[in-house]
Order: C-alpha cells, then sequence, then structure tokens
C-alpha cells in the first residue's frame, strides 16, 4: 500500500459487521477544523436555545422520540449488522429508549423546579439549575442507543446544546438521532454529531467550549477522559466497566433464578456493563443450581444475527472473542471444570468472532475470569458456604457496577445489600436500568449518574438567589 493509500484510509472510518466481517459502513473523520466548527456552532447556538420554555424544549424532544419510534424496525436491523445484536432482540433496545425518554420527560419539571428554602422575614430565597453549556456525549457500541439517551434527553430539557460521538461500531446511531431532533423542529446546532479519532476526540475535550463530558466506556477509556478535561474543572461522568456479581441464597427459587441468571450472564453475548459475569451459591444449593443453569444454557442457538432463529449472536469482533478464550483457557490450567460441550454450537470457532457460551466451576479468585472484566458469554459459578462468605467474595472486585442477591427472605436480602459495595443493588432481578434510580457506580465503575432526577444534576450547576426585601 502506497504512502498516500495510507494517509487517505486514515481518514476514513470503516464498521466491520461481526455477522460477516464485512465493511458495513464507511465515514469520513471529522478533521481538528471540522471539530471546531461543530463545537463553535454548538456553543453559539446554545444560549437561545437555553431561553426557550421548557415545555417548548420538551416538545421538541417527544417529537424526536415519535420519529425515532416510526423508524423501529430499521434502526433495529442496523444495529443488528454494526454490533451483531440477534435481530429478534435489536427492537428491545429501541423500546428501551422510548421508556427511558419518556419517563425523563415526566420528571424534568419537578427535576428543574427551583429549591425554594424556608421562608425568612425580609428575605426570598431559591435556588435554580441552569444550563452547563456544550454537553459531549461519548456513547459506547453494546447499547449505543441508551447508553447515549441517559444523557442526551436531560442535556436538551436542562437547555445544553449536545455533540454526539460514537464508537466507530455504531456511526449510524447518531446520524440516526441528529436526524430525527432536527425533523422534530431543533435549530441546526443543538444536536449535531461527530465521527472522528480517539486523538481528535480527547483534543476535544480540551476545548473550552465544551462543559460535560458524559463517557460510557472502558476504564481505560475513562481515564484518558479525565487526563484530557484534567485543569479545565469541566464536569465528567464516566460509566464504566464492571464484573458484576450475583449471590444464590439457600432459600431461592432455583428454577427462577437459573433461568433470570442465564440471561442475565448471556444476553447480547454477554456484552453488557452490568452484564452477571461471576455468581456465587450456596453450597446447599449448587448442584441443583449448576444442573439447572447449563440446561438453560443450551437452549441457545448461536448464529448469524440477521437470523430470526438465532438467539445468541457472535462478539463484536474476533480480538473480543478471543480475550474471552484465553480467560476460559487460563482457568482451565489453574483447575477450572467447563460444563458446555462446545462442539454443540458447531459455529463457534477460532479465528472467529462467533463463541460458544461457556460455564465453569472450580473457580476462584486468582484466575482472571472471576476478577477482569469478561464481557463475553461466559460465566464463572463458585460455591460458598454463607452469607459472609459470599459478601466478601462479592466485594474481592475493583468494580462496583450492581450486584444481585436472590432470596425469598427480603429483610435478610436488603441488610446484605447495605454491605455489598456497588452502585445498583438488586433483589431478585438483575442487568435492567429502571429510569426511575440513579444509574452510578463506585470503585471503577465510574462517577457521577444518570437517569432519574438526580441525572438532571450532572448537566445543570446550582445557582442561588439571595433576595433582601428592605
Amino acid at each position: 500500500m502506497s504512502s498516500k493509500n495510507q494517509a487517505i484510509n486514515h481518514k476514513i472510518q470503516e464498521t466491520i459487521s461481526p455477522i460477516d466481517s464485512q465493511v458495513y459502513v464507511t465515514r469520513p473523520l471529522a478533521s481538528k477544523d471540522d471539530i471546531s466548527e461543530v463545537v463553535e456552532q454548538a456553543n453559539m447556538m446554545q444560549k437561545s436555545w437555553a431561553t426557550l420554555p421548557l415545555a417548548d424544549r420538551k416538545l421538541v424532544c417527544v417529537k424526536a422520540i415519535d420519529i425515532l419510534m416510526s423508524q423501529k424496525k430499521v434502526l433495529a436491523n442496523e444495529l443488528c449488522w454494526m454490533m451483531g445484536r440477534p435481530i429478534r432482540y435489536c427492537e428491545g433496545e429501541l423500546n428501551g429508549l422510548d421508556e427511558r425518554a419518556q419517563y425523563l420527560l415526566q420528571v424534568s419539571d419537578h427535576a428543574l423546579s427551583p429549591v425554594v428554602i424556608a421562608e425568612k422575614a425580609g428575605f426570598t430565597r431559591y435556588i435554580k439549575r441552569e444550563a452547563l453549556g456544550v454537553v459531549l456525549i461519548i456513547a459506547p457500541w453494546n447499547y449505543p442507543y441508551l447508553t447515549a439517551i441517559n444523557s442526551l434527553i436531560p442535556a436538551l430539557l436542562t437547555g445544553n446544546s449536545v455533540i454526539i460521538k460514537h464508537s466507530a461500531q455504531t456511526p449510524l446511531c447518531a446520524e440516526r438521532l441528529v436526524s430525527a431532533f432536527e425533523a422534530a423542529g431543533m435549530p441546526k446546532g443543538i444536536v449535531q454529531f461527530l465521527h472522528t479519532s480517539h486523538e481528535n476526540t480527547l483534543a476535544c475535550i480540551t476545548k473550552e467550549a465544551i462543559h460535560h463530558v458524559a463517557f460510557t466506556g472502558s476504564v481505560l477509556g475513562g481515564k484518558k477522559v479525565e487526563q484530557a478535561a484534567a485543569g479545565r474543572f469541566l464536569s465528567v461522568g464516566l460509566e464504566l466497566g464492571g464484573k458484576d456479581p450475583a449471590y444464590v441464597r439457600q432459600d431461592a427459587n432455583i428454577e427462577k433464578v437459573a433461568e433470570i441468571l442465564v440471561q442475565g450472564a448471556f444476553f447480547n453475548s454477554g456484552q453488557s456493563c452490568c452484564a452477571i459475569e461471576r455468581i456465587y451459591v450456596h453450597e446447599r444449593v449448587f448442584d441443583l443450581f449448576l444442573a439447572t443453569f447449563v440446561q438453560w444454557v443450551l437452549h441457545y442457538q448461536l448464529g448469524r444475527s440477521d437470523d430470526s432463529d438465532t438467539t445468541l449472536g457472535p462478539m463484536i469482533s474476533t480480538f473480543a472473542a478471543d480475550v474471552v478464550r484465553a480467560q476460559i483457557h487460563e482457568a482451565i490450567a489453574l483447575g477450572a471444570v467447563t460444563h458446555i460441550d462446545e462442539s454443540l454450537f458447531p459455529l463457534s470457532q477460532a479465528g472467529t468472532p462467533y463463541l460458544a457460551p461457556q460455564v465453569l466451576t472450580q473457580v476462584d479468585h486468582r484466575m482472571r475470569l472471576m476478577t477482569e472484566e469478561s464481557f463475553g458469554p461466559v460465566i464463572g459459578i463458585q460455591k460458598v458456604k454463607d452469607d459472609n462468605e459470599a459478601l466478601c467474595l462479592m466485594n474481592d472486585s475493583e468494580f462496583g457496577l450492581t450486584a444481585a442477591i436472590f432470596t425469598q427472605d427480603i429483610e435478610t436480602g436488603v441488610a446484605l445489600g447495605d454491605k455489598v459495595d456497588t452502585g445498583t443493588f438488586f433483589i431478585n432481578r438483575c442487568d435492567y436500568l429502571d429510569p426511575a434510580l440513579a444509574w452510578t457506580g463506585v470503585k471503577q465503575s465510574g462517577r457521577g449518574c444518570s437517569l432519574s432526577v438526580l441525572g438532571f444534576e450532572s448537566v445543570t450547576r446550582p445557582k442561588s438567589y439571595h433576595i433582601k426585601h428592605r
């Protein structure tokens, strides 16, 4: 390849579909000058948008969501090809987008209303919530619409302008979002997208007009975002990795719990920040749970994502699949036992993104499988003797996004939950974001929060009014 062609290719972004390893989308990458123009326009248009009444901003958002939902089948098909989720599940992400957006629209009046302070003779005191300015949303490929909408709707409702930078794997999502908002009557420049390199994305963060960054991605990516923002005093929201645990107590309903946890571990080929990645089971129910769990796993059909019969699609790339393969091989070398015959999933082959689901026992925390994020269709199941051992192992992690306990004793379950280091604690469910609850993490799972009424705080600043009447 000539140096000229290399230079040209550095300006083109290619999206390789995990379905067939072929190029699905190509887009030109924005240059530094292009980025400067986008940021300048966002900054210039933001103040006029912020002066509109909240009711007017809500109306545009409502119309935009309606437009997106009217395109659900088309958007679902694009998702299937860009990131490999089975087509039968892709519309579910758009339904989730609608659920979250509708809730955030519903609570926006309350979330953005002034905080009125108790009366004091001769004074009026209150706190307003003001827009920050320009919000940069850096969204991942695994749930590209859901992760973007978490910050997009609150940012727009509060009067910010928004720039969306989606993963190179899902560029059409950013375009679809911007197109829907513009068709709904959004003034030009309030919602824009960028397709650009990691280097230029970090350079964008350093621009004075950027006032908040909402990043969803890896721990390493989050560190780079923090470094780029250092010294600017802008706010940064980070939703990073997870190694989310579940604990099955001896009183749990094993049949129901096994089904729930199989879905929590293997949906989207395990490529979810809040997927269940390690399971601890009380020794008295361990054998029954394992047998039931394995039977549910064997229901999966690994195949091309565009096949309506497929329930487990390829991972995002061969590289990602190889990371999981390496964790499995290492665990086996350290004494772990596998329970799924890979030959039952003939499409699973080395050198491809297609990977059979796998269940391992005789695992422990010497193994990366139980301590490092896998982000794939694999789970380690470890036997524990009591609640205290389970709690110790659940908290033995550098991550803390979600955790789940399965029990029929709700009072004890809540008491145990109080001792788990996590952003979201579940009892008898997992792998779900309730838009009414704050989405947040502890330790290396990130900082800040989105969703709920609290999610509006990250894209606003408080302004206090202290008025003396005489």
